[in-house]
């Protein structure tokens, strides 16, 4: 529970962090369709960031439960393939890394299933 809520934190703070370094540090430095890639990751990275936070909640009301823990930790992996992919495209512009963006798009779906089963379990 405490390791999902400090994840959660964490990762919701760098997505405000990189969110602000996109719209100031890169505005002038990429061009719009790399911006709005910067973006993507940036919102996909928040709305898991807040997945995770609820997860740690869910595993103080639920217990140790196995479905709860994969999905936080499937969410964790999205967030690094799916959110990463994208910053370091932004960044290179090297377009083969878009193809580890759906890698991190699959760990997103997976675990929001393992949480609607854990919830259908558990409460």
């Amino acid at each position: 529970m405490k390791a999902f809520i400090i994840v959660g934190a964490i990762n919701a703070f760098v997505a405000v962090a990189l969110g602000a370094f996109g719209a100031h540090g890169l505005k002038d430095r990429l061009d719009a369709h790399y911006l709005e890639i910067w973006k993507t990751g940036v919102t996909y990275q928040m709305f898991h960031a807040t997945g995770i936070l609820i997860i740690g909640i869910l595993l103080g009301k639920a217990g140790a439960s196995s479905l709860f823990s994969w999905s936080g930790w499937l969410m964790l992996a999205g967030i690094i393939f799916f959110s990463g992919s994208l910053y370091l495209l932004s960044l290179t512009k090297v377009g083969v890394l878009g193809a580890i963006t759906p890698i991190g798009g699959v760990c997103f779906l997976a675990a929001w299933i393992l949480m609607i089963v854990g919830a259908v379990k558990n409460f």
